[in-house]
């Protein structure tokens, strides 16, 4: 008897994540639960600069901005509830100095560029289609920052206008490195503040510009169908029903390992998960022999891995 119906998926032949791959992670929330997974086995990985960015337009800003070396000045700064923002960036960067800010804002740009430079793979997780136009500035913002609403005006990008927004994504990255895997997937988090037909509007102009624009070394993971489809039920998710738990986020992760990952690099994120609970481990007597010992055992194997991978810090 079949009791959950599985998503097929097929392994990538070529261009798999290693141990020698350089990831970059833009988007939504859910990046950042993807780059816990590749912290926890040391790959090297950054995850956005700016900070959380849910909605394509955003994205391609920051990338534009970092490969064309447009600088923010002054004039990208407001004042806000005695911080000063920009609305390319998430709140986490806010600061009391008009300065600070300025100066970590273009530090970021700089950091973008070479790892966008560098990146083997960038993973692209967006969230959704709806966005927020600053009206006295006519530009589409990617924080509000808690500024009234009555100064914006929220509108949903059409399938043609996510399309472009790709594209435009593409290009710039590959005009820097021809070669980088970009791996765009849609967000399984559900964003019902918008409303609940919204939300599966939002998500549906995602996924068709995505499938329009995957294509020469461009490809789509469907975390989004796993977590509606595979983990329909609300034992995987958190309290607020909204959000995927640890189980779910796991579930996706194994997934997204089977296609994406070397087996190789699979087992060497077998000796990582092994000497990360070692070093979880509490003694009940940490001066017993027993207990020394197994430091040693734990201090060869991280020796063992450092030697192989000179990134990896445990």
């Amino acid at each position: 008897m079949k009791l959950q119906t599985i998503i097929p998926l097929e392994r990538q032949s070529s261009n798999l994540i290693d141990y020698h791959s350089n990831i970059l992670l833009l988007g939504s929330c859910f990046v950042e639960n993807i780059g816990e997974k590749l912290d926890y086995f040391k790959f090297q990985n950054i995850q956005n600069p700016l900070g959380v960015l849910f909605q394509p337009k955003a994205i391609e800003v920051l990338i534009d901005r970092a490969l064309k070396g447009r600088k923010y000045t002054e004039d990208n700064l407001f004042f806000h509830n005695e911080q000063w923002h920009c609305f390319d960036a998430h709140s986490k960067l806010s600061h009391s100095s008009k300065g600070v800010l300025l100066e970590q804002l273009n530090l970021i740009l700089e950091e973008t560029r070479k790892q966008i430079q560098q990146a083997s793979h960038i993973i692209i997780t967006l969230g959704t289609s709806w966005v927020y136009k600053h009206i006295k500035t006519d530009t589409i913002v990617a924080n509000c920052h808690k500024v009234p609403q009555k100064l914006f005006e929220k509108r949903l990008l059409s399938v043609d206008d996510i399309s472009e927004s790709l594209k435009n994504i593409l290009s710039l990255i590959r005009s820097v490195k021809y070669d980088t895997t970009v791996l765009f997937t849609v967000s399984p988090v559900r964003h019902i503040k918008d409303g609940f037909v919204e939300n599966t509007q939002s998500k549906s102009h995602l996924i068709t510009a995505i499938h329009r624009v995957v294509k020469n070394k461009s490809f789509y993971f469907p975390s989004y169908e796993i977590m509606m489809d595979e983990l329909r039920d609300y034992r995987f998710y958190k309290e607020d029903m909204i959000h995927p738990n640890g189980t779910a986020i796991k579930y996706i992760w194994e997934k997204l390992k089977t296609v994406w990952i070397t087996e190789a690099a699979s087992k060497t994120m077998y000796e990582v998960d092994g000497i990360q609970k070692g070093l979880q481990h509490k003694s009940f007597n940490p001066e017993s022999k027993e207990h020394k010992q197994f430091l040693k055992s734990i201090e060869k194997k991280k020796d063992k891995l450092r030697n192989k991978y000179n990134h990896i810090s445990l």
